[in-house]
């Protein structure tokens, strides 16, 4: 074999890898939001008095379902609870 030949089949041999490894996280991907969206169901079950505690709303639950199926939805609802702990905040700040 030579020097030639060896570089032209190098390409074909680090892609395969890549692909699977794609391939791979893309399934695992799933699976992780698919196992969340179990949990965010669970959140449904619990009262307003339990949610609030956690800093959400039932309204919240309401807008973090509207994503797609493919995506996760506690997602959403970190970045909808983390803006209001940051709302909060920032009143807080201008009261003291």
């Amino acid at each position: 074999m030579t020097t030639i030949e060896f570089a032209s089949e190098t390409p074909r041999i680090t892609t395969r890898p890549a692909v699977a490894t794609r391939v791979l996280n893309a399934v695992a991907d799933a699976f992780c939001a698919w196992k969340n969206r179990r949990a965010f169901y669970r959140l449904g079950e619990m009262s307003d008095a339990e949610l609030a505690d956690i800093g959400l709303t039932r309204a919240d639950l309401h807008v973090a379902v509207s994503v797609s199926f493919g995506r996760d939805p506690t997602v959403k609802l970190r970045a909808i609870a983390e803006g209001r702990a940051d709302m909060i905040e920032d009143l807080a700040r201008k009261v003291a």
